[in-house]
């Protein structure tokens, strides 16, 4: 563990006195350990959160020979999630994983 944070509180506690992993946090006061929250960042490095909305930078095949997705393609409360593939979304009601790598956060208003 490394040296106390400032920014975050315990959800236990709420007590500051904070101590870091590389991928948790462990409160000094109660001892309560919980996960990091994962940073996920698109194409152009702007962090991705849960809700947001995102555009395709690449036209994109899918496996199994069915078609693909266009870049420029709209994407609408995408939810961050672990692996290779950070993003679960729907697109036209079908369920799809996508790498940050390859959207780009929307703009907001339009």
């Amino acid at each position: 563990m490394t040296d106390a944070i400032a920014d975050e509180a315990c959800p236990v506690c709420t007590m500051t006195d904070l101590l870091e992993a590389p991928d948790s946090y462990e409160c000094a006061t109660c001892g309560h350990e919980w996960p990091r929250a994962r940073e996920v960042r698109d194409a152009n490095g702007t962090v991705l959160r849960d809700g947001d909305t995102v555009t395709l930078v690449k036209t994109l095949r899918l496996k199994g020979g069915a078609g693909s997705l266009k870049v420029g393609t709209r994407v609408k409360n995408i939810r961050i999630v672990d692996g290779d593939h950070e993003l679960d979304c729907k697109i036209d009601g079908v369920g799809i994983m996508l790498k940050a790598e390859f959207v780009k956060k929307a703009r907001s208003g339009g």
